[in-house]
């Protein structure tokens, strides 16, 4: 069976679902015992979808917004970059909708799949939505100077990008607001590459028609520039944003040394990086192991808490 990268967006979504359900049932019984409460799906949210960010030719790229109502300040900003092997998936479903009820605005966007264009469309797109985001803070109450930036697979490899590559101006050709910083304040990247020359040359992610040699345009053997220009380790410095990495042990898509070698680049250039080797967890949340659901979910809503919530050091 060939192997693909998933589109992680359900199935995250379902695992979300069910430890913010079990934990409020859980707190409910238990209210003398003292533990971090997980948020939920709230009523009293904005949403607005299918708001047109940039356009390429005739093609419209979109995004969702996800604002809580009446908020007293502006609030920090979460957004959910999909996966699906850069061939498929969607901003529907949007697993950090779960953040508009801690106090988050959530923003899910569209991009270009390698379908309509190799890379570097999908990170030209995903800096394209930052910019308008950032130029429309006021309008949907975000805190320009508070952005976090979580996804998965595909997504995971793009939001790793977005936190390593900041300086890269050369990709700020599509859409407008080019006086728009990119710089966000906190990277989580569930199992996403991040070092494409390291790719085992025998791996399935290494032939010509396999999710990597779509998004590069070719086999990995013979598109090595462009394997270093879309890895994210390629832009590691000091001044990256903290990364928390999560990534299955028996991940037989995105091989674990993947994340590795992005934790250790990170952590030898001095970022504040943190890595979360799942046990006997493959790509996509499948099978479960250890940590369990809620314990992952907590890690991420504190690691988002500490970085996202706290007044900010500087400008971006």
């Amino acid at each position: 069976m060939k192997l693909r990268f998933c589109t992680v967006g359900l199935a995250l979504t379902l695992v979300f679902t069910w430890c913010a359900a079990a934990s409020a049932q859980q707190e409910k019984a238990k209210d003398t015992e003292k533990r971090p409460q997980l948020p939920g799906i709230l009523g009293g949210l904005k949403v607005e979808r299918d708001i047109e960010y940039a356009r390429v030719g005739e093609l419209s790229l979109k995004l969702d917004v996800y604002v809580p109502d009446n908020p007293a300040k502006p609030l920090p900003l979460l957004v959910w970059l999909h996966g699906g092997g850069w061939s498929e998936g969607s901003k529907t479903p949007c697993p950090g909708l779960f953040f508009s009820g801690r106090g988050y605005v959530v923003a899910s966007i569209d991009y270009r799949l390698t379908g309509v264009a190799p890379f570097p469309a999908q990170i030209e797109d995903c800096r394209a939505a930052l910019r308008w985001l950032r130029a429309n803070a006021s309008k949907y109450h975000i805190d320009p100077q508070r952005i976090g930036v979580w996804g998965a697979s595909a997504g995971g490899h793009l939001a790793a990008l977005m936190g390593t590559a900041n300086d890269q101006k050369e990709w700020d050709v599509v859409g407008t607001h080019t006086d728009q910083p990119i710089r966000v304040q906190a990277v989580c990247d569930f199992f996403g590459p991040a070092d494409f020359t390291r790719f085992d040359p025998g791996h399935p992610e290494a032939q010509a028609r396999s999710d990597v040699g779509r998004l590069l345009g070719g086999a990995l053997a013979d598109k090595q520039a462009e394997a270093r220009a879309a890895s994210p380790v390629t832009y590691v410095s000091a001044d990256d944003p903290p990364f928390l990495i999560i990534h299955g042990d028996q991940d037989q898509v995105v091989p674990p040394d993947q994340s590795e070698r992005l934790y250790e680049a990170l952590k030898k250039a001095g970022v504040d990086v943190t890595i979360i080797r799942l046990k006997n967890w493959g790509h996509g949340l499948s099978p479960l192991g250890d940590p369990s659901p809620r314990a992952l979910y907590l890690r991420v809503c504190e690691f988002f808490e500490k970085h996202l919530k706290t007044a900010p050091k500087a400008a971006p």
